[in-house]
């Protein structure tokens, strides 16, 4: 697997934690068929468990960058993938212009037509915010 599988794996992973599921092993080898040891499946790993465990700071974030939305209101996938890019932005050194192709191309492949504007939007603004704040 390659980093951007990994990405939409540890998507699927925080969209079904967002759902109620725990992300385990059953679903990581039987939904998502990921072998053990598999190549990337630490930085999957991570992505996963530093959303869940920053999910507050995350939404906090994030919420901040909603022009006329409010969390609740986004599509659970849409969600899952601006919690992911977030969480790459705030706590990892991936760049930035990275981070919000790959969320775009999230959100063409598994949301609606508009998703891809919409991430765009939300995580350039956030980008940004962090860049004047360092």
């Amino acid at each position: 697997m390659d980093r951007k599988t990994a990405r939409a794996q540890a998507m699927k992973l925080i969209y079904e934690w967002e759902m109620g599921g725990d992300g385990g092993e059953e679903t990581r080898l039987g939904l998502l068929e990921i072998a053990p040891g598999e190549e990337e499946t630490d930085f999957m790993n991570a992505l996963a468990e530093g959303v869940k465990q920053n999910a507050d700071a995350l939404d906090e974030k994030i919420a901040g960058f909603l022009r006329g939305w409010t969390l609740e209101r986004l599509t659970r996938v849409d969600l899952a993938i601006l919690r992911l890019a977030a969480y790459e932005l705030m706590y990892t050194e991936t760049p930035r212009g990275i981070v919000i192709n790959e969320a775009v191309d999230l959100a063409n492949q598994f949301s609606t037509d508009k998703a891809g504007s919409f991430v765009n939007g939300v995580l350039g603004n956030l980008a940004r915010s962090l860049e004047e704040n360092a």
